[in-house]
């Protein structure tokens, strides 16, 4: 199983990582660490190759004792933009609760998302006491699941650090007229709303005689909206999904294909 610790200045206490596809138990269109147990896996692979990540991920962490192990709570995602809180009796685990984002005060509670080219997007505050994971499709990215999750905060945009985990890339998410005047409606009223159509460039295989097809940025979408909303410490985005076809899965290549994960947490 190969797990990636994020290169960026987080608080020493903020623990982050992203999963990779190999190295799990899951078989062929899944091969081989799918985490996702709603895309036609066994349960039985999914289950096991959760239990492996939770024990890579406890042998990294300090929480210690059968009352502070970490807890990983898993989402139902939806493509929204509800933010889930994972308070000490928060049921989430068992239960994954109908959102696209967590976030915690709690030490040892990972705030995880599952993704296959959206876009996995964690948060940290400066004093290491808050964290959260945003899963942003095009359509949560639209309809801002990112400010949802910064509001969550309370805190000042400056004092929050992101980091952009992978997704496609922007030379390979082709999307038609719509996706591109989604963002522009949805976001006409937001500060960053100039820096919407540089986001989006004119695909220039596109066939005569279809509707013109764009190549959208969801790394520079994401950037822009956090730092239009006072955000200037971020972080990651530099993979690509869909072209690293050994790391990651990429359901716009593959259509039946697992899930990684990405997730934070606090220590104690």
């Amino acid at each position: 199983m190969a797990l990636v610790f994020p290169d960026w200045p987080a608080p020493s206490n903020v623990k982050a990582f992203y999963t990779t596809r190999t190295g799990g138990d899951s078989r062929a269109p899944f091969d081989a660490f799918n985490l996702g147990a709603h895309v036609g896996d066994t349960k039985q692979a999914v289950e096991l190759n959760r239990r492996r990540l939770a024990h890579a991920l406890a042998r990294e962490s300090s929480v210690r004792g059968a009352d502070k192990a970490l807890r990983i709570g898993w989402l139902n995602q939806i493509h929204g933009t509800y933010v889930a809180g994972i308070a000490a009796s928060s049921q989430v685990q068992l239960e994954p609760t109908d959102a696209d984002a967590s976030h915690t005060l709690l030490p040892g509670h990972v705030c995880a998302v599952m993704t296959a080219d959206c876009l996995p997007v964690l948060f940290c505050d400066r004093n290491g006491t808050q964290v959260a994971a945003a899963h942003a499709g095009w359509r949560g990215l639209a309809a801002g699941i990112l400010s949802n999750v910064v509001a969550t905060f309370g805190a000042k945009p400056s004092d929050i650090l992101c980091y952009l985990g992978p997704a496609i890339g922007p030379r390979s998410f082709q999307v038609g007229s719509d996706v591109r005047q989604a963002f522009i409606v949805e976001q006409q009223s937001r500060a960053y709303a100039e820096r919407v159509e540089h986001s989006f460039k004119i695909d220039t295989t596109t066939p005569d005689g279809i509707e013109q097809k764009y190549l959208a940025d969801l790394y520079r979408l994401a950037r822009s909206e956090l730092e239009g909303l006072g955000i200037t410490d971020i972080y990651g985005g530099n993979r690509c999904t869909f072209n690293e076809a050994s790391d990651f899965y990429s359901y716009r290549r593959d259509h039946i294909t697992g899930r990684m994960a990405t997730g934070i947490w606090l220590e104690s």
